[in-house]
């Protein structure tokens, strides 16, 4: 079945590709309140399932999406998450956790979760003290 790219389609993706970290579907929602709610919910959904994004799930509930950029073939993210405490951004962190499961289990998913303060906000500390 060929997918058709539609304005709001083309719309979330290229927000979501200025951004280097992950955006909750509020971000979205907000910067493109022309467009439908369920509608912006729907395509985010499309894109997970065919592998141009990702979901993270932070430990409050809060679902972040991620542009994938280092998918190539198989869509696996093995990798942990960063937010910060102070800004609230979240970040891929992408080294690869290795998991080691017992015979005949198969991994799907990971959600590593880890929060502290980012490189931007440590420097804006530092230079105010």
């Amino acid at each position: 079945m060929i997918k058709r790219n539609t304005k709001s389609k083309q719309a979330v993706i290229d927000f979501l590709k200025k951004h280097d970290y992950g955006l909750k579907p509020d971000d979205l929602i907000k910067e493109l309140a022309h467009f439908d709610k369920v509608t912006i919910y729907r395509i985010l959904q499309s894109f997970l399932n065919d592998g141009i994004i990702h979901k993270a799930i932070s430990d409050d509930g809060i679902s972040y999406y991620f542009i994938c950029k280092t998918c190539k073939e198989v869509h696996f993210h093995n990798h942990y998450h960063f937010k910060c405490s102070v800004c609230e951004k979240v970040e891929c962190i992408n080294d690869e956790i290795e998991i080691k499961l017992p015979k005949n289990y198969k991994l799907e998913n990971i959600n590593f979760w880890i929060t502290g303060i980012c490189n931007n906000c440590n420097k804006l500390k530092s230079s105010s003290s």
